[in-house]
């Protein structure tokens, strides 16, 4: 049986998240050095589909500790990804950010934990990025807060509460 590869410059959303948890797995298992899956995720993320596959499955998967633990070869690929990659990551904080304040709202406790999770994850890798592309990113999401939302065309805006604490997980950075 002819085992099918996926070429990752033509990876679908879908995929990346697919071929990234494969990863995390085989890191977690001592199967795969931090050293070539650092290199496996540069290649990766060198395409829009990769850089949200990537994250999104990273970021959020409790079981996928390469986020927790940041090894030095990863942080040295991601700032060779630049702009793209802090920017991506910022996104994530926001999100996640915002959606703390609607899970407590609403009890749950179980999202509410989830989503602290990736605002933490995602401050630990920006506190590691390169620093002027973090400020150029965080200082333009503060400038533009008050036309984001929490939907993907933002026509449901940030209310005043999650503006607040979002703003307080960006100074969070800095810590």
């Amino acid at each position: 049986m002819e085992k099918k590869t996926i070429n990752l410059k033509e990876a679908s959303f879908t995929q990346a998240i697919n071929i990234s948890a494969q990863w995390c797995k085989e890191w977690g298992e001592d199967l795969l050095s931090e050293e070539v899956l650092a290199d496996r995720i540069a290649e990766l993320t060198k395409t829009r589909n990769g850089l949200r596959g990537f994250f999104a499955y990273a970021l959020s998967d409790k079981d996928c500790f390469l986020l927790d633990k940041l090894p030095f070869s990863l942080i040295y690929k991601l700032n060779e990804g630049g702009d793209a990659v802090t920017e991506i990551v910022v996104k994530n904080l926001i999100m996640s950010s915002a959606q703390i304040i609607i899970h407590r709202r609403d009890n749950n406790h179980e999202y509410e934990i989830t989503s602290e999770n990736i605002s933490d994850r995602c401050k630990a890798i920006l506190r590691l990025l390169e620093t002027k592309s973090v400020t150029k990113s965080v200082n333009q999401v503060l400038r533009d807060l008050d036309d984001m939302g929490n939907s993907f065309d933002n026509s449901v805006k940030y209310d005043s509460e999650q503006k607040e604490f979002i703003k307080k997980q960006i100074l969070d950075i800095a810590q």
